[in-house]
């Protein structure tokens, strides 16, 4: 087959460059993501067997199974879990997209995100907060009961709140907050914030008099959570990606995901086909109490960020990140210069202003990546290899090279003429 790779990988970049994200809605998983029903569990990354998962990610599917009433205790989830019972499939298959373990079950709320230029729909789930939580594997009385709040009390206010206010522009808040020191993969303090100004006052709007404990519940709870944006920001690069799928002859990547077994990518001009290989165990900046033997191998949806052009991409406008991390702003100034060298573009709305406000590295480019032998750079939250546990750290990976170098044969095998 002839094609013009770079025709092809022009109308790529073009088409996740003019995606306009918006959050529109808060619904219940079942109602509005595709196939989603009762007994599906969908997780993060290319798709991985019970038997294969991680700790953390069998803790979350433990967590959701309990959740839904499926189970009562660990031991009858993980029994409901390996009988056959319960079907598994990643997020990225359900125009979805779960950060860490990924787990998403049907009465969960999730976040809605339209992309105005494309017609297309992303989801995601609200973020739980930071300590003991299910995308971190845990599962334990308080983490279920803070998922049922969620979807009885943080879910419909939100609900309400978002329908008063039309939409929310997620793509400028993302760009302010590249501004305010953001990368918005591990640090998203400052769009988390932007958005709680924004979207406060119609929930005071639209409170339950009735009920005026649960509106300043909700509003405590976002005040308090600095990983708020972090769904509206994985669900915006998720609509925006799927918009540029299945371009003939394009080589950009359009989904990086980890299950913390296997990495996984799709590239554009090659459909649905997964690239896999073993995920790495990050270089992490450990909590208190918890050492290396601790660590789970890379895990998440969330690499969707860097995928879109931020996260580890734009870590060079996030100084405040490497407290977190590890490394040395140095370090993330050369890792974002890096990224350059093996993308199709700059955006044209992201800017660094360490950069002296150059537009950040957007749209992956296999050839690049295997040609200059230069992995793409996460930086990303750490979880416990053990179900149960939660968190242990923050850090540093790169995406493994095999990835890259099986899609790129395969493109060959496409698309080099017969």
């Amino acid at each position: 087959m002839r094609i013009d790779i770079e025709q092809a990988n022009a109308k790529a970049l073009a088409t996740l460059l003019e995606a306009r994200p918006f959050w529109v809605d808060i619904r219940t998983a079942q109602d509005v993501i595709p196939g989603m029903h009762k007994k599906l569990i969908l997780h993060s990354g290319p798709p991985v067997t019970w038997e294969r998962m991680c700790g953390p990610q069998r803790g979350a599917v433990m967590g959701a199974l309990i959740y839904e009433g499926l189970a009562h205790t660990p031991e009858e989830a993980e029994a409901l879990a390996a009988s056959g019972e319960i079907t598994f499939d990643p997020c990225h298959h359900h125009q979805t997209v779960g950060p860490m373990a990924g787990v998403v079950s049907a009465s969960m709320p999730v976040i809605c995100t339209h992309n105005e230029a494309h017609g297309n729909m992303a989801f995601n789930t609200l973020n739980e907060g930071i300590g003991k939580v299910l995308r971190m594997g845990a599962y334990s009385p308080e983490v279920i009961e803070r998922l049922k709040w969620m979807e009885k009390v943080l879910g419909p206010v939100l609900q309400r709140a978002i329908r008063k206010a039309g939409k929310i522009d997620l793509k400028a808040i993302m760009a302010q907050g590249l501004h305010m020191g953001d990368e918005v993969h591990n640090r998203s303090r400052a769009c988390s914030y932007i958005l709680f100004a924004q979207i406060a006052p119609y929930i005071i709007e639209t409170m339950d008099h009735a009920k005026a404990d649960d509106t300043v519940a909700v509003l405590n709870f976002l005040e308090a959570n600095i990983h708020t944006f972090l769904g509206f920001g994985m669900s915006s690069a998720k609509a925006s990606l799927d918009a540029c799928r299945n371009i003939e002859g394009s080589t950009m990547v359009t989904v990086m995901a980890r299950n913390g077994t296997d990495f996984g990518i799709q590239v554009s001009g090659l459909g649905d086909q997964w690239f896999t290989a073993p995920a790495a165990v990050p270089d992490v900046l450990l909590f208190p109490g918890f050492t290396k033997e601790d660590v789970n191998p890379d895990i998440g949806d969330s690499a969707i960020m860097e995928a879109y052009g931020i996260g580890g991409f734009a870590i060079a406008a996030a100084p405040a990140i490497i407290q977190f991390v590890g490394g040395t702003v140095k370090m993330a100034m050369t890792r974002t210069l890096n990224m350059y060298e093996i993308s199709l573009g700059e955006n044209n709305m992201y800017q660094i202003p360490a950069l002296d406000f150059r537009g950040s590295p957007t749209g992956i480019d296999i050839r690049k990546v295997v040609e200059k032998n230069l992995p793409p750079f996460i930086d990303t939250g750490v979880a416990h290899r053990l179900p149960g546990i939660g968190q242990v750290g923050a850090g540093l990976v790169d995406a493994p090279m095999e990835v890259f170098t099986k899609a790129i044969l395969a493109f060959a095998d496409k698309y080099a003429p017969k």
